[in-house]
């Protein structure tokens, strides 16, 4: 089976609990979205096309046991399912991103799901499919992007009115260069919300540059 990717990299991971940890990325090419903050709008067209053992190859390069599938959407190409399965198979630790507006129900359950909620800033809110909530689990994580305070408003009244972190890890991020991570710091502890507040990691360090 083959995919068409956009990429596969190697850097640390710049978010979800893993943040830190040397990771294996593979970008898949594609995407339905179009969120206003994207930073991989390079990833909704081109790319080239991977067989699995080919991405395989390339993971083996690098001497880690985590793998990110990412886009774009990765969930676009349905044989991303079944490579998934095919990396759980071989014993990696294999973290699915996806923005939520697919279903996920069919996703390996050995797969860690970070699942982006759309706020109402992003542009895509109406694109939420919110059946998706019903196959998350404690492994899986909820991750918002905030905007602005309204975008953290609508956040929050999600959290409490689907009790989120009672099914998964929930992660707040300020929009990069959008809003000060201070004043997203400080609204959480104002409110006293049970969700982890996280920063982009690779972007502190290494800018908006691509593939990192």
């Amino acid at each position: 089976m083959r995919l068409r990717l956009t990429e596969v990299f190697f850097s640390l991971q710049g978010e979800t609990k893993t943040v830190g940890i040397p990771t294996v990325f593979i970008r898949l090419t594609g995407c339905p979205l179009r969120c206003h903050y994207c930073d991989t709008s390079y990833a909704f067209h081109g790319g080239q096309w991977w067989t699995f053992e080919d991405i395989l190859t390339e993971i083996k390069k690098y001497h880690t046991n985590y793998v990110t599938v990412t886009g774009g959407e990765p969930l676009a190409q349905k044989a991303c399912l079944d490579l998934l399965t095919f990396l759980c198979d071989r014993d990696y630790e294999v973290s699915l991103e996806t923005s939520g507006a697919l279903p996920i129900s069919s996703v390996d359950p050995r797969v860690v799901k970070v699942l982006d909620i759309k706020t109402p800033k992003s542009g895509e809110v109406e694109k939420n499919h919110w059946d998706n909530l019903r196959y998350l689990n404690k492994t899986d994580q909820i991750k918002f992007v905030i905007c602005d305070e309204a975008d953290y408003n609508w956040a929050k009244e999600i959290v409490i009115q689907y009790q989120l972190p009672h099914m998964a890890h929930v992660l707040f991020s300020p929009s990069y260069q959008q809003l000060p991570a201070n004043q997203l710091a400080d609204w959480i502890l104002r409110d006293q919300l049970t969700v982890r507040m996280q920063i982009q990691l690779h972007k502190f360090l290494w800018g908006e540059s691509p593939g990192r």
